[in-house]
């Protein structure tokens, strides 16, 4: 008689010793909502620094340039000239000529577009520093001061921003009082900001009657 070998059955721990296609999808379907969780975490972690970063640059800004136009009109002479895009002033009169010097004047500049502000001011070279007539002081675009040979540096206060207007007391020269506004964005929304300087050390005793020279100058 022909001995038939028995068919060894599996065991029940055999089938079930490895992952099933159904436990394997179930396995990966959270492995992807696990991940996408973490992505996205990351991502607005990443976007809210990003978003600080920004507004601590702004405020920093905004600090430095307050304390900048402040001090500059608080401890000027005269404000010699407003126009629609700058004003400019009699910063000192280092030299206690009377005279307004090259080096003792700067303007404010928020540019045609109203969108930044800018501290400009004469370099000087090689002890060039010729007096200027209150008369002749002008727009910062027109670019006036290139008759007297001088150039202008400008320096970026608030490079970005919207807005900006300048308001005075009273029409320069007899400017007391100072007042900036711009909007700033900031974390995706726009935020006004305001400088106030009043006028301390006025030098309206060097004016003439009309307001249009000094009293010193030789007009």
């Amino acid at each position: 008689m022909r001995h038939i070998p028995k068919i060894k059955r599996l065991s029940s721990d055999s089938r079930h010793s490895g992952f099933t296609l159904v436990e394997l999808l179930v396995a990966l379907i959270v492995s992807s909502v696990v991940l996408t969780a973490v992505a996205t975490l990351a991502y607005a972690l990443g976007s809210a620094n990003d978003s600080t970063d920004d507004t601590s640059r702004k405020q920093a800004q905004v600090r430095y340039t307050t304390l900048r136009i402040s001090e500059l009109v608080r401890q000027c002479k005269l404000v010699c000239f407003a126009g629609p895009a700058d004003f400019a002033v009699w910063r000192a009169d280092d030299n206690e000529d009377g005279r307004i010097n090259f080096s003792e004047l700067a303007y404010i500049e928020k540019g045609a577009g109203a969108n930044h502000l800018h501290f400009c001011q004469f370099p000087i070279s090689w002890g060039f520093d010729p007096a200027v007539n209150l008369s002749d002081i002008r727009a910062f675009s027109t670019s006036w001061w290139a008759a007297y040979n001088m150039a202008i540096e400008s320096t970026a206060l608030v490079p970005e921003c919207s807005n900006v207007q300048f308001s005075f007391d009273i029409l320069p020269p007899w400017t007391r009082f100072v007042s900036i506004s711009f909007d700033l964005v900031e974390d995706n929304r726009a935020r006004q900001y305001q400088i106030n300087a009043a006028v301390r050390g006025w030098g309206g005793n060097l004016l003439n009657a009309a307001g249009t020279a000094l009293v010193s100058d030789d007009d």
